[in-house]
């Protein structure tokens, strides 16, 4: 079975389907074959073939990270926050994993005809009370309205430049066996609150979405684990099992969690068993894997645990040498099974 699986890995990525579907944007395998085959064909260069969260790129020097994102969240108001905090927020943590200081973020804002005014200006001041708190500033952007009925009412795409003080090089492709496998705390938050928030379905439960800036958390981890630490990466589209998918692929490595370490709180945990969905693939917007070397694993915990955002951080698992590029889960029964990453995602639009 493990050789049928690398087999199919080392096929040349091909979009086999004619047209876009949702599951080519929701991060998982057919969003990876779209980036793989369109558009890390056609824009290939050294920066981009790391599929990081953000390009470390450097000028003159000075070493910088830059990202970008767009969000189509659906609502775009939310238990915890919004679409405008969210993309403030989201485009911070992906500048934050590259081990970067965020300085400066563009918005630009595709907005459909008879939008309200009153709800662009809510989502805006949002968007300045994320980025103020963030300690960053929104220095440049771009407006578009098309006709009634072609954006679903507003879409949000930020960029953002920062500067990367630390010398500690993250990468996807880092990890190696002994590491320790970190979460900053409970998954599925996000996923679950707009899921709910959709009023589709006859769920109640007293959730809110986790979406918050990481960057202070992300400093205190590197100070505290220096080049100990080998990935930080935000939980987003996919959830966590999509990103420990990405790193044992990248690094030829196995990771091997623990299932009753993985913090769910018990209102994801209902909901995720009432739908059929395992919450280590629901999206996050607050929260991030670190892997780190082992002596460094304890220092780097209770840096998190004394910070008000990683209070509740855990170490749910370790990185082995085999099988090379598969998630294994420990299960509460004594089981282990494989955490493969999904076609698409039960969850679309949760960013």
């Amino acid at each position: 079975m493990l050789a049928r699986i690398e087999k199919v890995r080392r096929r040349r990525p091909r979009v086999r389907e004619e047209r876009i579907t949702l599951a080519h944007g929701a991060g998982g395998k057919a969003t990876a074959t779209l980036i793989d085959a369109v558009f890390l064909e056609a824009f290939r260069n050294p920066a981009l073939e790391r599929l990081g969260d953000g390009a470390a790129v450097e000028v003159d020097g000075t070493r910088l990270a830059f990202t970008t994102d767009s969000y189509v969240v659906s609502p775009l108001f939310f238990p915890g926050g919004d679409i405008g905090d969210l993309a403030v927020n989201g485009t911070v943590n992906d500048l934050a994993m590259c081990g970067a200081r965020p300085l400066w973020l563009s918005a630009g804002f595709v907005l459909e005809e008879g939008f309200a005014v009153a709800e662009l200006e809510r989502i805006v001041a949002s968007m300045a009370r994320a980025a103020t708190a963030a300690g960053v500033s929104i220095v440049t952007g771009d407006t578009k309205v098309v006709g009634r009925g072609k954006a679903d009412g507003l879409f949000v795409t930020t960029a953002g430049v920062g500067v990367r003080e630390r010398p500690t090089v993250l990468d996807a492709a880092a990890a190696r066996p002994g590491d320790v496998v970190l979460v900053s705390g409970p998954i599925g938050d996000h996923g679950v609150t707009i899921l709910i928030a959709r009023g589709e379905l006859d769920i109640d439960a007293d959730l809110a979405s986790d979406t918050a800036p990481l960057h202070e958390l992300a400093a205190a981890v590197l100070d505290a684990g220096g080049d100990g630490v080998r990935v930080l990466r935000d939980a987003t589209r996919g959830g966590v099992a999509t990103i420990l998918n990405e790193i044992a692929v990248a690094s030829d490595v196995a990771v091997v969690v623990d299932e009753t370490t993985v913090p769910v709180r018990p209102e994801v945990a209902g909901a995720a068993e009432l739908l059929g969905i395992d919450p280590l693939y629901v999206a996050c917007e607050g929260r991030m894997v670190v892997v780190v070397d082992a002596e460094r694993a304890p220092a780097v915990l209770a840096a998190m645990t004394d910070r008000p955002d990683g209070t509740e951080a855990v170490a749910i698992g370790r990185v082995a040498d085999d099988p090379p590029g598969l998630v294994l889960l420990r299960t509460g029964f004594g089981g282990t099974r494989i955490v493969d990453v999904l076609v698409g995602d039960p969850l679309p639009r949760i960013c």
